[in-house]
């Protein structure tokens, strides 16, 4: 499975999608969206010839389970899924989706804790927050050899830089003037 570069559009509104659709962007995140919208945000994602990734544990209605996983691979058909929970990355891997885990670093012991789940669930990619500390996404991706995409609290062009610089091969944000 083909690892997103680059810039990551992250949409939490409808507004913001449609302006995601308009870049030439490759893939597409979908964050808090409601379970009702997803098929068509989906649908529309893919005629537009970009990958839909879909954060899981942000989905509205959708329990975080095998059932949960069951309905979103046969209704909605995204291309892959972000989450913190290593069963839904698992299952994610097992019917062939991207598999991205999220990792929050808050500090040494956060950062010890989720290099063990990413030995644990292999996922694809690992997606490391917040994405403005370029030594931690250096380090996370030495340690894992897996890709890493930077997200959470980047503001500008220069951060967007540092985190590929430090080795991201892409970096998620909602900031819609980062996207181009």
């Amino acid at each position: 499975m083909d690892v997103p570069t680059g810039v990551l559009p992250a949409v939490r509104k409808m507004k913001d999608f449609e302006k995601a659709l308009e870049t030439s962007n490759e893939s597409v995140v979908f964050l808090e969206t409601r379970l009702t919208q997803l098929k068509s945000m989906v649908n529309y994602t893919k005629r537009a010839r970009k990958k839909a990734l879909i954060h899981f544990d942000l989905i509205q209605g959708l329990k975080a389970d095998e059932y949960g996983m069951e309905f979103l691979i046969r209704e909605v058909k995204p291309d892959g899924i972000l989450s913190t929970r290593g069963n839904i990355i698992s299952l994610a891997k097992k019917h062939k989706l991207l598999a991205i885990q999220r990792v929050f670093l808050l500090d040494s012991s956060a950062l010890e804790h989720n290099l063990k789940l990413i030995d644990r669930f292999n996922p694809d990619c690992v997606e490391v927050l917040p994405g403005i500390v370029p030594t931690m996404i250096e380090q996370i991706r030495t340690e894992t050899n897996l890709p890493v995409i930077a997200g959470g609290l980047i503001t500008n062009n220069e951060e967007v830089h540092a985190a590929l610089k430090a080795g991201a091969v892409g970096v998620s944000t909602s900031n819609r003037d980062l996207w181009n």
